[in-house]
């Protein structure tokens, strides 16, 4: 394969401008690039408009009409950080868990209430899962079908109350979604006629 000559490449640290197929103008500092697969990273500026975040674009040269060079750097790019591989083994290995966690109770046939419980619950506690339909926190307590807060089974103790004002804040919280969606319904209904 020949090398690429100029224009064909960038280096990383170049702030880069390119028009999409879609017409969507990116711009943003390049943080990677494959010369082969034409594939540029770009970090962009905040979708979320948090100052001290990025977003990361990939963008698939391929389908791009137009690209200017803002600013191109010549200088030798920074190290790479050093990555903990305990640390991301042991997060896949949990977000392995939490998803075989939800196909289970998919397949257990729990209830959409049930499966939103159980990751409300999870966030808080971890030790968190399912035995058949039940929701079982910590070892210590069970909730059973319909996931009220008076199905909460347990010893009486810390836990138990702590576990009952999880349920009891979720299901507020769910009944203010419905109250909100009921509205905005109804404003749509009322517009709709109008």
């Amino acid at each position: 394969m020949a090398t690429p000559g100029p224009g064909e490449y960038f280096s990383i640290g170049s702030h880069v401008s390119c028009l999409t197929c879609l017409g969507q103008r990116l711009q943003g500092e390049v943080i990677a690039f494959d010369y082969q697969t034409k594939m540029l990273t770009l970090k962009c500026t905040p979708s979320s408009g948090k100052p001290n975040l990025s977003d990361v674009v990939l963008v698939n040269l391929a389908y791009v009409s137009d690209v200017d060079v803002i600013t191109d750097c010549t200088g030798t790019p920074p190290p790479l950080a050093s990555l903990n591989f305990n640390k991301l083994t042991n997060r896949a290995r949990a977000e392995k868990e939490d998803k075989l966690s939800q196909a289970y109770a998919i397949s257990a046939g729990v209830s959409p209430e049930g499966q939103q419980l159980f990751q409300t619950i999870h966030k808080t506690i971890k030790e968190c899962k399912w035995q058949e339909k039940n929701i079982v926190v910590m070892d210590d307590v069970v909730i059973t079908p319909p996931y009220r807060v008076d199905n909460c089974r347990g010893k009486e103790g810390s836990a138990l109350g702590h576990v009952r004002k999880i349920v009891e804040k979720h299901l507020r919280d769910l009944e203010s979604q419905k109250s909100v969606q009921r509205a905005q319904q109804t404003q749509k209904d009322s517009a709709l006629s109008a």
